[in-house]
Parts: structure tokens; C-alpha cells; sequence
């Protein structure tokens, strides 16, 4: 079993706690020294945060979008008025899951200026969100039951938005089933963690059923999903589309943690990274060999670590008092 380190000793049910907390309290603007953190983060300012592709990194600080440069991504940050819980960017594009009001939450399409360019109201506290590398295509996960993937009867709700047609799916548990090549139906279905292809059409998510785990494959258009692998939750797809980067319970046993691990498509080859503080987050490529994630310190604050994706080297804080990174491509 893997020991937690002070970097995470909060679970996922402590962090959402927090979160609901912060809402009902209201946000803070500007990042505040939290106690015993492991390199005080750098001098935060309010101001325009833009989501342009560049050598930046984007985060939440504090409750707020925030941007750091890549080169420097300890230093100094902008820290933007936006509220959001979660947030992703691609290609100018951007997807913020906050609050509508002091008790519900919408996903809010954001253009390059952190303007809203449209919105959905969304059930549960916010837990994934994505954009596609085109910025076409949005998705998130809510949990609307339970509040931890630990939590005996959780359930979660997943979306996908295409803004080019406005199409959107509410939830992917009306997608037909293939499971072990065969048709399959249940009604614990649950969906979570969608990374998108190059096309905009297929995507990988985690479906779990009968107490499993499963990476699947899923096609938009035509409306289903095939298993490809067990014990494979919130997957990412690399920047060549070759590999997923994923979080991976230890003996298939979420209650006993995650190994953030990375799986070669064509080989179906897992190779766990040398972080081994257990990630319950969907890491982001930061590039080709670097993965990004957030772990919590003692008192549920977060903080951006990085580590490389094929195993090698070490563990190393990137973006201290920040969570949900998204690189600016």
C-alpha cells in the first residue's frame, strides 16, 4: 500500500468539503499564505488573465483563474476576477466550472479574454473539466452523489458541449455499451474524466459498473462507447495521441489510493511515473514528457506538482498554492 505524504493526506472528500466551504464563505482574490507549505507561492496580482496560446500555465488560485509563465511557473502570477472551481484551455478556448449562485454551478465557455461565451447550469459540485486541443469541444464531471470516487454509492454526472453545432450532452449514460466486445447495459453506469482526440469526435473517458473500473473509447457521433482496459481512471491523452496518462488504483482498489501511471495506446503498456503520493486528479501534458497534477497539503490546500511521464527522475513542486493546470497551447 502506498503511504501518503503530507502532500496528500486530504482525500477527495476533505477537498470537496473545502470547496463548498469556499463557496458558501465567497472567494478570495489574491493567493494567502497557507501554513506549512512546502515554498510560500509568489506575489499575486489582480489583471488580465488571457487564455492566447503562449509560455504560460493557467491554474486556480484561490478560487480564481490565475496565469504563471512556464519558464517561471513559482514567480509571480496574474490573478484574474473569474471564479471558477475547475478550469481548461485550448486553442484560445476556455472552460471554467463555478458558481451560478451561492449553492449551484454552471459550465461557463469562456473566448481568450475570459468572456463568457455561453453557459449551462450543471447538477453537483464540480470535479472534471476539458477542452479539446481544437477548443471545439468542452466536457465536464459533477459529482451528484456521494462526494469522493472512494464513497460507497457515488455517482457522477458527464457532459460534452460542441461549440461550433451547440450540440450538447447532458450526461453520457445514454451511450450504448459495448463491454468485452459484447452489448452491455446496467443501470450503475457512471462516466467521468473525457479527454478529447484531434478529430473532435472520439474521446476517452472512465466508465465504472459492477464495482470496476474501465478506460473506454467513445464516439460522439454515433453515441456509444467499448472498453478497452480496466483499472484506468481520468485519462489524458498525450500531445502525440499515444499515450494516456491516468490515475491508477493500487490493486484495483481506490480505497488504497492511485498510482499516476501512463499507457502506451498501441501497446496497451502501463509505465508508472516516479510520483508515488497518490493522485486523485486527471493530470495534464505540459509537453510531450511532462505530466502536471494537484496534490493537497495537510490542511486541504493545494499545490501543482510535476513529474515526467515515462518514469524517470523526480517528483517536483511546479505552482505552489494552485490547482487545476492547463498549459496555454
Amino acid at each position: 500500500m502506498t503511504t501518503m505524504s503530507t502532500r496528500a493526506k486530504v482525500g477527495v472528500a476533505a477537498a470537496s468539503a473545502v470547496l463548498l466551504g469556499a463557496v458558501a464563505a465567497g472567494y478570495a482574490a489574491v493567493a494567502a499564505e497557507p501554513a506549512g507549505s512546502p515554498a510560500p507561492p509568489a506575489a499575486a496580482g489582480v489583471g488580465a488573465v488571457t487564455l492566447e496560446p503562449g509560455p504560460r500555465l493557467l491554474t486556480v488560485t484561490d478560487r480564481h483563474v490565475a496565469s504563471v509563465a512556464a519558464a517561471d511557473p513559482a514567480g509571480p502570477r496574474t490573478v484574474s476576477n473569474l471564479e471558477c472551481l475547475r478550469v481548461y484551455a485550448a486553442a484560445g478556448t476556455g472552460v471554467c466550472l463555478g458558481p451560478e449562485n451561492a449553492w449551484s454551478y454552471q459550465v461557463v465557455v469562456l473566448d481568450s479574454a475570459l468572456r463568457p461565451r455561453q453557459s449551462v447550469a450543471i447538477p453537483g459540485l464540480p470535479n472534471r473539466a476539458r477542452v479539446s486541443a481544437s477548443g471545439r469541444m468542452i466536457s465536464w464531471t459533477t459529482f451528484v452523489g456521494g462526494d469522493s470516487y472512494t464513497a460507497s454509492g457515488f455517482s457522477t454526472r458527464t457532459g460534452i458541449l460542441d461549440t461550433r453545432s451547440g450540440t450538447t450532452v447532458t450526461s453520457l449514460e445514454g451511450f450504448a455499451v459495448t463491454r468485452d466486445g459484447k452489448p452491455y447495459r446496467s443501470a450503475d453506469v457512471n462516466y467521468w474524466g473525457v479527454t478529447f482526440t484531434a478529430d473532435d469526435n472520439v474521446f476517452y473517458a472512465t466508465m465504472s459498473t459492477g464495482g470496476k473500473r474501465y478506460l473506454v473509447r467513445g464516439d460522439l457521433a454515433a453515441r456509444k462507447v467499448e472498453t478497452l482496459k480496466e483499472n484506468v481512471e481520468c485519462p489524458s491523452l498525450s500531445p502525440d495521441g499515444t499515450r494516456l496518462a491516468f490515475k491508477q488504483a493500487i490493486d484495483a482498489d481506490p480505497q488504497r489510493g492511485w498510482r499516476l501511471s501512463v499507457l502506451d495506446l498501441a501497446a496497451m503498456r502501463v509505465t508508472p511515473t516516479a510520483e508515488t503520493t497518490s493522485v486523485d486528479d486527471q493530470a495534464a501534458w505540459l509537453d510531450a514528457e511532462t505530466l502536471a497534477y494537484t496534490l493537497r497539503q495537510d490542511d486541504g490546500r493545494p499545490d501543482v506538482w510535476a513529474v515526467p511521464a515515462d518514469g524517470s527522475g523526480a517528483p517536483r513542486l511546479l505552482v505552489p498554492n494552485a490547482e487545476s493546470p492547463s498549459p496555454l497551447t
